[in-house]
């Protein structure tokens, strides 16, 4: 395949990727877990610069689940330390490509180096035109609904709010980026075929592309068949084909 190759309009708004498989590439190569998560950059690297050439205008990553606090403390160090060294090292980068980069989740939970080079890496980017990059890190779909139902409440205990006002929209207003489209198509390698508390609420109407290649070995050949896949979809919101389509 022509690594410049680019897919048919239209193109998805919005591609959410569950990148699983990582920890397994290292076992079936006789290496330590997090050789693995090393090795996944590269698909990161290749899997962002694709989206900004073919002009996929949003674009999230599954790069740290709230669940994934649980993991062995070396796990989680050695993890920390790698987002760290890409958010520095891939700025020039995402600058070149016109990729804005934010982060979304707890990101209080995360250490502080880690936070401080996401911050560093969104003021660079963050006047990037071209494919908005979301790394959700410390991120939960169930935790993002409950912190979104706590800001509402407060605004009800404020008197700003009556609950009988509350609606899809204003719940949506308080998730950790307001701005965030829903998702068109979910991604998610490693033959797994589960949601895992990724975007829950976005994702209700999204449509789902399940790899059987692991995250390290994920390029841009995967990621076009994935969306040549979603063009094939009908996407009917519940309604009948003839009115989804008018959507």
């Amino acid at each position: 395949m022509v690594l410049s190759q680019r897919p048919e309009d239209p193109l998805p708004d919005h591609v959410g990727i569950i990148m699983d498989g990582n920890g397994r590439w290292a076992r079936q190569a006789g290496l330590e877990r997090l050789r693995g998560h090393s090795a996944g950059i590269d698909a990161v690297r290749e899997t962002v610069e694709a989206a900004a050439e073919w002009g996929i205008p949003n674009l999230t990553l599954y790069a740290f689940s709230a669940e994934n606090w649980a993991r062995p403390p070396g796990e989680v160090k050695g993890l920390m330390k790698f987002l760290t060294r890409f958010l520095r090292s891939e700025i020039d980068l995402m600058k070149e490509n016109g990729v804005r980069l934010t982060g979304i989740g707890r990101l209080e939970d995360l250490p502080a180096a880690a936070r401080d080079a996401l911050s560093e890496a969104e003021a660079a980017t963050a006047s990037g035109e071209g494919t908005r990059l979301r790394l959700a890190l410390s991120y939960g779909g169930r935790q993002e609904l409950v912190d979104a139902a706590r800001a509402l409440t407060r605004d009800v205990q404020a008197g700003d709010l009556e609950p009988g006002d509350i609606s899809p929209e204003m719940m949506a207003s308080k998730f950790y980026d307001a701005s965030m489209p829903d998702l068109d198509l979910v991604i998610r390698t490693a033959g797994e075929r589960r949601l895992s508390n990724f975007l829950l609420w976005q994702a209700s109407y999204a449509e789902f592309y399940f790899s059987e290649v692991l995250w390290p070995d994920f390029r841009r050949s995967h990621f076009l068949w994935a969306i040549e896949d979603f063009q094939k979809r009908v996407r009917r919101y519940g309604c009948v084909p003839e009115v989804a389509q008018d959507k």
